[in-house]
């Protein structure tokens, strides 16, 4: 699984020009989920983002976590994360899981996240969706599963 994290002091998501998700002071999580990803990579990102420091704290440091400053996450699938531009000019998503394996684990993602305490907003899966996203530093962090593999340095 990808995941792009904004951090944002407020986000929403319409669809059919009607609001579906709002949040404020939070995090914007745009999950693409691989064709190869499992239970293992998406409890990989819930346990991971409700934890990272990127909130500031008194000083101006970013120091805190979503779960410190009470904040919220607003879902959003977005199968382009696993675009493929190696050749020619159009993307290819070969990569992206088909809907029918991405649309659960993006629910599951989100129960899991909700299931952590973190209050969960969301798009609408497979919709063609106007994210309205107000990062905030900007502050913007990738986060893919496949890294709790890799040796750490």
């Amino acid at each position: 699984m990808r995941a792009v994290i904004q951090r944002v002091s407020q986000a929403s998501v319409e669809v059919d020009g009607k609001l579906v998700g709002e949040i404020g002071n939070g995090l914007v999580v745009l999950l693409g989920v691989h064709q190869n990803d499992e239970e293992a990579d998406l409890e990989y990102l819930v346990k991971k983002i409700p934890d990272l420091r990127i909130f500031e704290d008194a000083e101006g440091k970013m120091n805190l976590s979503l779960r410190e400053v009470n904040g919220a996450i607003l879902a959003i699938s977005q199968f382009t994360l696993y675009a493929n531009t190696r050749k020619g000019r159009r993307p290819s998503f070969i990569e992206a899981a088909p809907p029918e394996k991405a649309e659960p684990m993006y629910q599951r993602f989100i129960q899991r996240l909700q299931e952590e305490g973190i209050p969960v907003q969301q798009g609408s899966f497979g919709a063609m969706m106007l994210v309205k996203i107000w990062n905030q530093g900007p502050v913007t962090i990738i986060l893919n599963s496949e890294d709790r593999l890799k040796p750490r340095r």
